[in-house]
């Protein structure tokens, strides 16, 4: 069998995990390896059935078309072996392993952890307390040679383990790893930051959620109003919804939404394709759908590839403030974050509202200032006032109730 292409691009992939054991019988179509490549994580099926021998180890990378396992089509399946019962007794005797001599164990005296007075002194100058030290000299004694060797301890001791573990890599963080550094070096980066004032959704979900998930059999979600609203606001400041690319600029005329997620693998960010043709039904649908593509590891390169803006939620985690990084090559990312109770002016008066920060880091090479604090207002204004701004005063008909 040879690695096949899991998408355009890709030119190498690594073995995650075998499935199965070097001379196990396979069915066609069987799941019998994991493959990481430097976008998301596949299973590779087994082309026939028979008996596998395995070419590549774990952790090994291979090129695509590369042959990774034999399969001997020409075996037969074995016969399931049936398990010999007997009805005699076996009695199992353990020898009793013989001791050991002890140690006898050293001879305690009032010299045992005293230092000699050039010893002391040493230890004082390096601040060792002569209790960590071990002597060595008679009955214990701290001699000065063993003060001379004594090294301050990093901490008080308490006993605890302290291991380490080394584990490599997979190539799906490896790639997230290099793209992010390069996000930081090659992006004039920026963020700005706003607060917006969740009361109007609040109302809205607690009047109408139940009835939207009975009837769309999806949840009324924060994710469905921050979509819609980003991408009035795209539209609003095309420049947000472009990237460079040498000396040009492009940009596109349509919303390809990006949103990270969280999968057994790391952070995933597939794309809700034509988001500003979706309705809020739609876009939670969609969202719904990735999500549970990506937890189950289904997720294809092309689900996740040719994104034009990033929407990130760290506030699922308990994030209160933070400055997302550019998912490159795009220009521009909104960060969401948790939402707390919190006192505001309105009208004059100190309230207590849900409040949730946002922040939005753009690529000041063609986003300027102006462009970025204006999107990220227009992001606010629409999720403060969501029934006149994304709802054109017609709850019903854009819920489809």
């Amino acid at each position: 069998m040879k690695v096949p292409s899991p998408g355009e691009s890709i030119t190498e992939v690594e073995i995650a995990d075998w499935l199965v054991q070097d001379g196990d019988y396979v069915e066609k179509d069987q799941a019998i390896a994991e493959v990481d490549s430097d976008k998301a994580t596949l299973e590779l099926p087994a082309e026939d059935s028979g008996i596998i021998t395995l070419k590549a180890e774990v952790g090994d990378a291979v090129q695509v078309g590369a042959v990774v396992c034999l399969i001997d089509t020409a075996a037969e399946k074995p016969a399931g072996k049936a398990k010999e019962e007997t009805g005699s007794e076996v009695k199992v005797v353990e020898k009793e392993a013989p001791k050991k001599a002890e140690k006898p164990a050293a001879k305690q005296t009032y010299a045992t952890g005293s230092a000699s007075p050039a010893a002391k002194k040493i230890l004082d100058e390096k601040g060792i307390d002569t209790v960590t030290v071990k002597g060595t000299g008679r009955d214990g004694r701290i001699t000065k040679d063993d003060a001379v060797n004594a090294v301050p301890s990093m901490g008080t001791p308490t006993g605890g383990s302290r291991g380490e573990s080394r584990s490599k890599l997979s190539m799906l963080r490896r790639k997230v790893a290099e793209r992010l550094v390069s996000a930081k070096n090659e992006t004039a980066m920026l963020t700005t930051f706003n607060e917006v004032d969740m009361s109007p959704i609040f109302a809205l979900r607690k009047e109408y959620k139940e009835a939207f998930k009975a009837k769309h059999g999806v949840g009324l979600g924060f994710m469905s109003f921050f979509t819609k609203a980003v991408v009035r606001a795209l539209k609003m400041y095309p420049a947000v919804n472009s990237m460079i690319d040498g000396k040009e600029m492009i940009s596109f005329d349509f919303c390809d939404i990006s949103i990270a997620v969280s999968g057994p693998k790391g952070l995933m960010v597939p794309v809700i394709r034509n988001a500003e043709n979706l309705t809020f039904r739609g876009v939670e649908s969609e969202v719904k759908r990735l999500a549970l593509r990506a937890r189950d590891g289904d997720i294809t390169v092309d689900e996740m590839t040719g994104g034009t803006f990033t929407i990130t939620n760290g506030g699922v985690f308990g994030s209160m403030l933070s400055t997302p990084i550019i998912n490159p090559p795009q220009s521009a990312i909104l960060g969401m974050h948790n939402i707390v109770e919190r006192p505001i002016v309105r009208n004059g008066e100190i309230v207590v509202a849900p409040i949730m920060y946002v922040a939005v880091s753009y690529d000041h090479r063609i986003i300027d200032g102006k462009e970025s604090v204006g999107f990220l207002v227009a992001v606010k204004e629409a999720l403060e006032n969501p029934e006149e701004i994304l709802m054109d005063n017609d709850l019903k008909k854009s819920l489809e109730m």
